[in-house]
């Protein structure tokens, strides 16, 4: 069966990704422009999503959210769990680049793994341990430059970050930043392993594309928008 999807639709949740919590009213020209399709597909496109109540029309002409989306993210909010979003993708990427897979989040003046899947253990899950301290690894780089704002990076760095060595001179990780709603930072996608080998896969690339295709599906998976995540994760 064919999982190449419908465009019509594609299209239309694109619209609904081009409101934020900074811009919550288009004109019909606004939003051909930001979600770079024509103004007569913006409109047929909007008038199905308006007749559905995901959008709703001013008496002014601006395009809005609709009521129906505020049912759905409630529906939402109290059916999510985050494990069943993370663990999934991290076997996923255990399986298939024979590493360590962890996520990673923020915490006061601090970072916490919350999940890791061990690919020697048949995919074992362990979950949360103790805060850690921010330290000199890859993971704690990405969580204070995307979660805490700490200037980390002077310049937007290449995805993932490699690092090895920077705790102890025998494992090495690649690390990628993960995204939520609103395009805000959520947590680090870490894949951890023997230097040895983490070493040759940063020479051969071969781990970049996993890495940045999983963390795009678990930010989108977890509300960053899909025009984010292409300008995110595509590789340099």
């Amino acid at each position: 069966m064919s999982n190449d999807g419908v465009a019509a639709v594609e299209k239309a949740l694109a619209l609904l990704d081009c409101f934020t919590e900074d811009r919550h009213a288009f004109s019909l020209a606004a939003l051909a422009k930001a979600s770079g399709q024509p103004v007569t597909t913006t409109l047929r496109l909007l008038n199905s999503l308006e007749r559905m109540n995901y959008v709703i029309r001013s008496e002014a002409g601006t395009y809005e959210l609709g009521h129906r989306l505020l049912y759905l993210g409630k529906l939402f909010e109290r059916s999510f769990r985050l494990e069943a979003v993370v663990v999934p993708v991290l076997k996923g990427l255990a399986k298939t680049t024979g590493a360590s897979a962890s996520y990673s989040i923020a915490e006061e003046a601090s970072w916490r793994c919350l999940y890791r899947v061990e690919p020697a253990e048949g995919l074992r899950l362990s979950r949360a341990s103790g805060p850690r301290d921010f330290d000199q690894t890859a993971t704690s780089d990405v969580i204070r430059h995307w979660g805490s704002s700490e200037p980390v990076f002077e310049q937007p760095p290449r995805l993932p970050i490699f690092k090895s060595g920077s705790r102890d001179a025998h494992t090495a990780a690649f690390v990628t930043p993960v995204f939520s709603a609103g395009n805000k930072f959520a947590g680090a996608l870490t894949l951890s392993g023997a230097a040895s080998t983490l070493e040759a896969a940063n020479v051969t690339g071969e781990f970049v594309e996993p890495q940045l295709a999983a963390a795009a599906n678990l930010s989108r998976a977890l509300g960053a928008s899909h025009a984010f995540c292409q300008s995110i994760y595509t590789p340099r």
